[in-house]
């Protein structure tokens, strides 16, 4: 059994299945738990913005302060190796860019993409993957 927990990047499917008390939920509170999870700056901002869409000014405001009290290291800043990671995920897979970014992080830091969205299925040769039960449409 390995004795280190394994790293998370969190997606913003992941964030708002737990927010919205979602299947899934129990796992992605089980994996922040763990204290070992990353949150990169685009989750904030399309839960953000799928908040602000959706549900108005004052519960974006109130998920976005919630996502910042997460027992995570939110990674504010992009580099040239996630820059060029994004680009390659984006040209050859049928991915959005913000996803392209999340999913960058998470190969650069050898972690797994906890998510509900079966765009990221396309990278599964690329990076470590786990799904949570995806939403019947």
């Amino acid at each position: 059994m390995n004795t280190k927990a394994e790293r998370f990047v969190l997606d913003s499917s992941a964030i708002i299945a737990l927010m919205e008390e979602e299947d899934g939920a129990d796992r992605v509170a089980e994996v922040l738990s763990q204290r070992n999870s990353i949150l990169p700056y685009m989750v904030l901002l399309k839960v953000y913005y799928i908040s602000l869409r959706e549900r108005g000014q004052a519960d974006a405001d109130r998920r976005y302060a919630l996502m910042k009290q997460l027992p995570v290291k939110i990674l504010w800043h992009t580099d040239e190796a996630v820059l060029m990671t994004a680009a390659h995920f984006k040209a050859f897979h049928r991915i959005s860019l913000a996803d392209a970014i999340i999913a960058a992080y998470a190969k650069l830091h050898n972690a797994i993409l906890l998510h509900k969205d079966p765009e990221y299925e396309s990278l599964a040769d690329k990076i470590k993957l786990e799904s949570l039960p995806f939403k019947n449409l």
